[in-house]
């Protein structure tokens, strides 16, 4: 069995342009960026910023987000070097058929279903959370059978409202991809503004009493903070998705991963720095963080504003990994690893509908009948470890193709891939043995899948494709 026979980046790029299997090109550097700052932006920022401040790093919050930011910079900076040598849908799992053959891209693609399949699943639970708020003030409240995933001893059986807005979402991107990302610009453009609202109305209220201690966990907690704070930047490696559909991808796709990121940092740390500016860190354990602050200095009137950009960020971060994964199915089923029907692009749309199905199907099961606390942390230990596999596909392929076209390079190579390498495996190895066991069972359900059908339904295996 050659289990690690690898594809041509030459053949990716032309089956690529094959007509029947061919997405749309429609989208350029700003609608990418946009994109990036649609998948970040969102639960990290409006909800993730307070757990991390009352139970893990206290204000020195801010050192959380630079440290997991740096990860992700790192990372960013092997995507984007990969992403204009291969700009074919599929993300990490492209980039692994190419540098290390079909197993390897097998379990980076099972890996990537987790990754988006689960983030997708938390922030429709999270949606969900924060919409019920909404009607909560207007005097509405769900029956509690309905209200939340299941959990027969708080009397909840379905989170209706969470399996609701992935309908909506997935009729969104049976529309099109630039009627999608045209939507989804003009939400990041407004939730961008609630954030830039927060952080000028709330840098009047800025005690730096509240600072002290700054370190109240010491460095440990700094760091575990860090590893829960990462879930915040999760998306970015989604905007590689859209390589397939991107107008000069050699040089818009760097753009637009790297631009959304440094946008991002930027804000994490701004936020977090006045947040436990405003409010002692102690009382920042809340759903709803953000708003709350600027209740507590008597600014209710924005603090409603918030609470609707809240949903509206949220509203885009679950656009975007919903996008990412259907793009993901694409990819796979293109080569033959899942059902081809999956692959059929509707002539019209130019949309894989069969997948964005699939993946409705998929997130609605999750984030409708799973707690949200059993999905976060499977999250980060799926985007982590793909974030390591493509920091050293930077390595290998500058080896072993240094002559390929690579309109973006990442700097000071190999030093910088193998830092990315090192901050994310100093950060996957602080996860739980609990989360680490339930990413083996998951390991070892795509093994089984790869071996039992995508070895023989291959294109290589079929010799369809060099």
């Amino acid at each position: 069995m050659n289990l690690f026979r690898k594809k041509s980046i030459g053949s990716l790029l032309a089956y690529a342009e094959k007509k029947e299997t061919s997405l749309k090109k429609a989208l350029g550097a700003f609608d990418l960026t946009m994109l990036g700052v649609g998948a970040i932006i969102g639960t990290g920022i409006f909800v993730l910023t307070g757990v991390v401040a009352a139970q893990h790093s206290g204000p020195a919050i801010i050192l959380s987000f630079i440290l997991s930011g740096l990860a992700c910079v790192f990372a960013a900076l092997c995507y984007a070097e990969l992403a204009s040598a291969v700009p074919v849908s599929g993300s990490a799992y492209t980039y692994g058929y190419a540098v290390f053959g079909e197993l390897i891209a097998w379990i980076l693609g099972w890996d990537l279903i987790l990754e988006y399949g689960l983030a997708s699943s938390v922030v429709a639970s999270g949606w969900s959370g924060y919409f019920q708020g909404l009607l909560t003030g207007f005097g509405i409240h769900l029956p509690t059978a309905i209200s939340n995933a299941y959990n027969p001893a708080q009397g909840t059986y379905v989170d209706v409202m969470a399996i609701v807005i992935v309908l909506i979402i997935t009729f969104i991107l049976t529309r099109g991809v630039k009627e999608s990302t045209r939507l989804n610009n003009v939400m990041v453009l407004l939730k961008i503004a609630v954030v830039l609202l927060f952080i000028i109305v709330g840098v009047r209220y800025v005690k730096p009493a509240n600072w002290t201690p700054f370190m109240p966990f010491g460095f440990s907690g700094v760091v575990s903070g860090a590893a829960t704070a990462f879930l915040a930047y999760i998306g970015f490696d989604a905007v590689s998705s859209a390589a397939e559909e991107v107008k000069n991808p050699q040089r818009n796709m760097p753009i637009g991963i790297i631009t959304s990121l440094l946008i991002c940092v930027t804000l994490y740390v701004s936020v977090s720095a006045i947040l436990t500016g405003m409010v002692p860190y102690t009382k920042l354990d809340v759903k709803n963080p953000v708003a709350f602050a600027l209740q507590y200095v008597h600014q209710d009137w924005i603090a409603g504003f918030i609470s609707l950009g809240a949903i509206i960020g949220i509203t885009t971060v679950l656009l975007v990994m919903m996008y990412g994964q259907t793009r993901l199915f694409f990819a796979i089923s293109r080569d033959g690893l899942l059902p081809k029907g999956l692959s059929k692009v509707n002539p019209k749309t130019k949309t894989p509908t069969k997948s964005i199905w699939l993946t409705a199907l998929m997130v609605s099961i999750f984030s409708g009948l799973v707690p949200i606390n059993h999905l976060a942390d499977l999250t980060n230990i799926g985007t982590l470890f793909a974030f390591i596999v493509v920091s050293m596909g930077v390595i290998v392929l500058r080896k072993t193709q240094p002559d390929l076209k690579r309109s973006f390079k990442v700097p000071f190579s190999p030093v910088l891939p193998l830092l990315s390498i090192l901050s994310c495996g100093y950060l996957i190895f602080s996860l739980s043995s609990l989360t680490w066991l339930g990413f083996a069972i998951w390991f070892v359900i795509g093994l089984v899948l790869y071996t039992s059908y995508g070895y023989k339904h291959s294109l290589l295996s079929n010799k369809n494709i060099q």
